[in-house]
């Protein structure tokens, strides 16, 4: 196998085998190893080579701490708004409630870091090419064993002026990505996924 079709090979298993991490080890992980998955984001595709993206590293525990604290308040109060929607979305939302209100959850996992990428620039596909640059982080530490998960609870609390200003992120700037990072505490089992879904294939 030629050393091009090994390094396709090792990018299609990182994408079959790439999954979410909910408990992660108290090891810190190194400046060089954040360095090197920033530098994996940015070769993610952009429209128009826009590269909207800039990034924000949190890796203070009581500051992981206090945000999660809040944003499973916000996100607590938010669902409350939308008590009256009817099933099946009232199932979901007790579960979600149950989970948000358990005082020994935190949205982070007790991750060690939290990569924030965010939007710094205008444009219908700007948010896009931050998601793609998070599937690219995401893949680059899979492949140097390391678990990543997406946080979408964090979302709103990361947009809020006073947070924004805590962690550095401009006035201008979105949070669109947030994505923890670290050494996953055990194994985590393969998901299988439903067979691609297509509508129509024309020819």
């Amino acid at each position: 196998m030629s050393t091009e079709t090994a390094e396709r090979h090792d990018v299609m298993h990182a994408i079959h085998h790439r999954r979410a991490v909910r408990a992660y080890t108290p090891e810190t992980l190194g400046e060089n190893a954040i360095r090197e998955l920033l530098d994996a984001a940015v070769h993610a595709p952009t429209a128009m080579h826009a590269e909207p993206w800039a990034f924000v590293v949190v890796q203070n525990k009581a500051l992981l701490d206090r945000l999660s604290n809040r944003a499973k308040t916000m996100q607590v109060a938010e669902l409350a708004r939308d008590g009256d929607s009817p099933p099946p979305d009232a199932a979901v939302r007790g579960r979600l409630l149950d989970m948000l209100q358990d005082p020994s959850f935190n949205i982070f996992y007790d991750a060690g870091t939290l990569i924030v990428i965010c939007r710094d620039a205008q444009g219908p596909y700007a948010e896009a090419d931050c998601w793609l640059a998070a599937e690219n982080l995401m893949l680059a530490a899979y492949s140097r064993s390391l678990g990543t998960c997406c946080i979408g609870f964090a979302i709103p609390i990361l947009n809020v002026p006073d947070v924004k200003n805590e962690i550095g992120i401009p006035d201008d700037v979105t949070a669109v990505a947030p994505v923890i990072v670290g050494y996953a505490r055990g194994p985590v089992p393969d998901v299988p996924r439903r067979a691609p879904r297509i509508l129509h294939w024309v020819k």
